[in-house]
């Protein structure tokens, strides 16, 4: 994909606000916090890139979505009617998008990482999801989550058990990581491990990924960056682009 922004226009990025956790009162303000955030955005804004688990968890049906998120979705269909470019990436938890984004909110969806050329700035930019080493059981459901045929076998359960189960799941996977979502693992960081096998084989300016829930900006060598968006959840981080540059910023520190 290849941007071309006027020299006072910027891109935004950022991931992780999985809406709907722990509980509808903290969604609904951090729902809100984003909401300001996008405001800010539209300012100045060329495109915005979120890059996956907008949701904390989200599955389309033929005719149904998970209920809930209308300030954030109106808000990135006010967003795209202005002429901004809105690029939206599955993450782990929001994988199955089927239209809907695109159809209603009028949102590009992504399903895989891609290399994203800003100007002369090179970036390599995914959710993050099943990179680099290790978390081969992750990467073997993520096969599953995937399939046709388990999507299309999960579409005759009915919402009301699918999405409760699919909350609970979810919340007990949080749960199972949150202590090392908070340290910094050096070099058993897997995807700065794998940002630096990437720059072997092609260089990248930008690593950008989501995922980790761990604000990160982190040399690959001597002339690249990985750069990791942080979550909503507790650091409120995003990064801009702009004028050849990335930076990870934090909103209403």
């Amino acid at each position: 994909m290849k941007l071309t922004p006027d020299q006072n226009q910027k891109i935004y990025f950022a991931s992780d606000f999985h809406l709907g956790v722990p509980d509808k009162a903290s969604s609904r303000t951090r729902e809100e916090k984003i909401v300001r955030w996008l405001d800010k955005c539209k300012k100045d804004a060329y495109a915005i890139f979120l890059v996956g688990d907008l949701f904390d968890f989200w599955f389309e049906y033929k005719s149904t979505v998970p209920k809930g998120f209308t300030r954030f979705l109106g808000k990135l269909s006010e967003i795209t009617d202005s002429g901004i470019k809105l690029v939206v990436f599955t993450g782990n938890h929001d994988l199955w998008m089927f239209g809907y984004l695109e159809e209603e909110v009028g949102a590009k969806v992504i399903y895989d990482p891609i290399q994203l050329q800003l100007n002369n700035t090179k970036v390599f930019i995914g959710h993050g999801d099943g990179l680099g080493p290790g978390d081969k059981g992750y990467k073997v459901l993520k096969k599953v989550f995937r399939n046709g045929f388990f999507q299309w076998v999960f579409r005759w359960v009915h919402p009301n058990i699918g999405i409760s189960v699919a909350n609970f799941w979810s919340g007990a996977s949080r749960a199972q990581a949150n202590d090392n979502e908070k340290q910094f693992l050096g070099d058993d960081e897997w995807l700065w491990a794998f940002s630096k096998e990437m720059e072997e084989q092609e260089h990248h300016d930008y690593y950008i990924f989501g995922h980790r829930h761990l604000p990160l900006d982190l040399s690959v060598g001597s002339n690249s960056k990985y750069i990791n968006l942080g979550e909503w959840l507790n650091y409120c981080t995003y990064a801009v682009y702009n004028e050849g540059k990335i930076e990870l910023k934090t909103f209403e520190a």
